[in-house]
């Protein structure tokens, strides 16, 4: 029977002793996992079925509004819907020039970009379809694809539709992933500076079919060589000019005035009629050089024509179908499609920002993703060319009173109306007329004097990465401006995570204005300020150092990998320019002194004393030892395994410097991931010096050495003895064994409080002697506020 029962006890203790050895194995503890932490798994799946509603009725934002749509509304997305349909048709047969397509794509894109794009949109104000520099890199891509060998197999359209279909798929999935906040990577002045260059490098194209000599060289060379040469050319100006300088004058004439007037003008119909009257100059210039074309070309031969006209645009949707996509042609394509892609979603989730900001709305950046993804995917079966957001186009959309996406249809309309009813007359637009329209549009894009200075009053590097760029596209290529300004962008961000500002903080004692000593105590209260005046308070300002011996330190970023080591070696500096080493080596033999701390030469002679000069000796020995570093934590979000091992190795490298044990306190910790780090680093764990881990995670296995080695340990005690603890609130010292200071080993939490201090007892400064120093008995431990970490690691609330 004894023996049946021994049985069943050891069969007990099996699953008990195996937890216990797993535990051990992967060196499980306790204080760790008490941490209350959320679990991001048990989050991300839960309630499935009710995120998956919600996700497909994002999809489809118009369902939110469209049933409320009413008569107002109607009014002004009908006005707003003329307006841009009229601009859109001229335009879009330019910008169709610029990708070295026939006309006809260019309004075929204009329709079903605005049609399609109504049904995803976030954003009532913008407009979908062909726009310059979009344009501009669609053409740098045919030319691509054809200049290889094979490659001109492969028509215009047919490359222009794949381009469009495969940045449409990327495009869409980014969106349904979830992933446009990638987007907010690429700062503001990179991509002004590739829109400023690639503005520069469209106008300086456009010039030489504006003279009429775009024949006499390549247009889509370097753009300071299309410039040089555009100067070369000046005498072989043709009868094109006429036309061209004309309507360019026309456009920024009419401009001028009609917008003076918009700003003088009291009575609000007169401003009205000057604004349609501005926004559709760019539909009257072609009306006008159209019919002088007409009346100055028709008399001639069709072959013979003294000015470039447009000539044939086919009526209706002559080239639908369905694009050519084989993996020959994405080969060809695949150097410039991150490019493409780039420009497609950068510049319409920038203006689609803009306007959301302009007009108090907020815009979903991934269903944008979502809307031009389906756009271009969907417009290729029109043989469409790329679209995106344009901005001239949803700004006169914006003023014109527009209430919601459907404006867009009205725009689709009067695009299809010019595709079967105006064809005809578009034979006889002047060429020299669409470039001017291109120069006048292209220029808003160019940044202003103004704009470029305020990027250089917030951020003089960024105001760098705009000239970089700007300089790049200009004299290389639009791909290389673009690869050059986000490269440069991910450059500075790297450079600021991994160089980050941190301050050395000391105190600043603020009191009542007024305050009547013997009605009302006298209150206080505390702010931590930089040691350092940082330009931004008063100099006059006064802040008192910490203590001798203190150090308080203020991260200001995340505490990652990337600047982990950068801070631990700033505390690490810092604490050896104001603290001396607890290590006395006069004493003992020389070659007891590390190798990277071998002190003076021994044959080095001596300077001669100065009176009136301390030596360096004794200028080391009136700096205090190092007894405690306070961390504040309140703009640390995020800390990671090697942030945590820096801080590890900063702890034994400063207890070795001081001679003892020096204290960690952290404040304001933010997150439970934050607190559940520093406990497995053994921050606030009350563990003695021996059972500290030497790394958190080795990448290299120490062959089961995890702590310090005792050995050693035992001999930095024995040489360099921990300083006596604080005495208890009786008054009655304990005595202790050599070695480090009993401690509780119950975690110390953030709800706990703390222990006011004797009455009796001396703080740092105060004290009689750095052999015999009053430190606090507190562990390693985390605080509330930044008040009490300074306090429980000075000893007392007072300096």
């Amino acid at each position: 029977m004894s023996a049946t029962n021994s049985s069943l006890r050891t069969k007990a203790k099996k699953p008990h002793s195996l937890l216990a050895w797993g535990k051990d194995l992967i060196g499980y503890d306790e204080q760790v996992a008490d941490v209350e932490t959320p679990n991001p798994f048990r989050d991300a799946f839960h309630n499935i079925p009710e995120k998956a509603t919600s996700y497909l009725q994002t999809l489809f934002p118009f369902t939110k509004w469209i049933l409320h749509y009413n008569l107002t509304w109607f009014l002004g997305d009908m006005i707003a819907g003329l307006t841009v349909g009229i601009i859109v048709v001229p335009q879009s047969m330019s910008y169709a020039k610029i990708a070295t397509l026939d006309p006809e794509y260019g309004l075929y894109s204009s329709f079903v970009g605005v049609m399609i794009y109504a049904l995803f949109a976030t954003s009532k104000d913008v407009t979908i379809g062909p726009v310059a520099v979009m344009s501009l890199e669609v053409g740098k891509v045919i030319s691509h694809v054809q200049s290889q060998t094979g490659g001109d197999i492969y028509t215009a359209p047919e490359i222009a539709t794949a381009l469009a279909f495969i940045t449409g798929i990327i495009v869409l999935g980014v969106g349904l992933l979830r992933l446009g906040w990638l987007v907010e990577f690429i700062p503001a002045p990179a991509v002004s500076g590739f829109m400023t260059g690639s503005a520069i490098s469209i106008l300086a194209g456009q010039v030489p079919s504006l003279m009429g000599y775009s024949d006499k060289f390549n247009t889509r060379a370097a753009t300071y060589e299309v410039i040089i040469n555009s100067f070369k050319h000046l005498p072989d100006t043709k009868r094109d000019a006429a036309f061209g300088l004309t309507s360019l004058v026309f456009l920024f004439v009419v401009r001028a005035i009609f917008q003076r007037i918009q700003l003088r003008a009291r009575n609000p119909l007169v401003r009205r009629i000057a604004f349609f009257a501005n926004t559709l100059r760019s539909s009257f210039v072609i009306i006008f050089v159209t019919v002088a074309s007409w009346a100055y070309v028709r008399s001639y031969p069709v072959n013979q024509y003294p000015i470039s006209i447009l000539k044939t645009v086919p009526s209706g949707f002559k080239h639908m179908g369905p694009p050519l996509i084989n993996g020959d042609l994405i080969s060809r394509i695949g150097p410039l499609i991150p490019v493409s892609t780039i420009i497609l979603l950068l510049e319409h989730i920038a203006i689609a920002k803009s306007f959301g900001r302009v007009n108090n709305y907020k815009i979903d950046p991934n269903q944008e993703l979502i809307a031009i993804g389906v756009s271009n995917t969907i417009g290729t079966l029109f043989a469409a060319y790329p679209a995106t957001g344009s901005f001239s186009r949803s700004a006169v959309k914006a003023k014109a009173g527009v209430r919601t996406p459907l404006a867009g249809w009205i725009t689709g309309i009067v695009v299809i109306i010019a595709l079967y009813a105006l064809t005809g007359a578009f034979y006889w637009i002047p060429n020299a007329g669409l470039s001017a329209i291109i120069i006048h549009a292209v220029g808003d894009l160019i940044a202003t004097p103004r704009q470029v200075f305020g990027f250089w009053k917030i951020s003089p590097l960024e105001a760098l990465i705009w000239m970089a760029a700007v300089i790049t596209t200009v004299f290389s290529s639009v791909e290389t401006g673009i690869y050059v300004s986000v490269a440069a962008s991910a450059a500075l961000l790297l450079y600021r995570i991994a160089r980050p500002r941190g301050q050395f903080l000391g105190r600043v004692r603020l009191h009542a204005e007024v305050e009547d000593p013997l009605s009302t105590p006298q209150t206080h209260r505390d702010v931590y300020l930089p040691l350092v005046p940082d330009g931004i308070r008063n100099p006059a300002v006064r802040v008192d150092a910490p203590p001798p011996g203190v150090i308080v330190f203020r991260f200001e970023e995340s505490f990652l990998y990337p600047n982990a080591s950068f801070y631990a070696d700033v505390v690490l500096d810092y604490a050896k320019k104001h603290t001396r080493s607890g290590q006395d080596f006069t004493a003992t033999k020389t070659g007891d002194r590390p190798w990277n701390d071998p002190g003076p030469l021994r044959w080095a002679k001596p300077k001669p004393h100065v009176e009136g000069q301390f030596t360096q000796a004794e200028i080391e020995a009136q700096k205090p030892i190092l007894r405690a570093v306070v961390f504040d934590f309140s703009s640390v979000s995020n800390c990671d395994t090697t942030s945590i091992q820096n801080l590890v190795d900063l702890r034994r490298v400063l207890e070795r410097y001081a001679g003892r044990e020096v204290e960690f306190h952290f404040a304001q910790i933010l997150t439970p991931w934050i607190k559940r780090a520093l406990l497995a680093g053994g921050f606030g764990t009350g563990k003695v010096v021996l059972e500290r881990p030497l790394e958190i995670a080795p990448v290299v296995g120490l062959g089961g050495q995890e702590t310090a080695p005792i050995a050693r340990s035992a001999h930095f005690q024995r040489r360099f003895p921990f300083s006596p603890p604080r005495s208890p609130p009786n008054g009655v010292v304990e005595v202790q064994p050599e070695g480090p200071p009993s401690t509780s080993s119950k975690a110390l939490d953030l709800e706990s409080g703390l222990a006011a201090p004797p009455l009796n007892q001396k703080t740092w400064s105060d004290a009689g002697s750095d052999q015999e120093p009053v430190v606090s008995t507190l562990h390693s431990r985390f605080h509330l506020d930044l008040s009490s970490a300074v306090s429980a690691a000075v000893g007392t609330d007072e300096w």
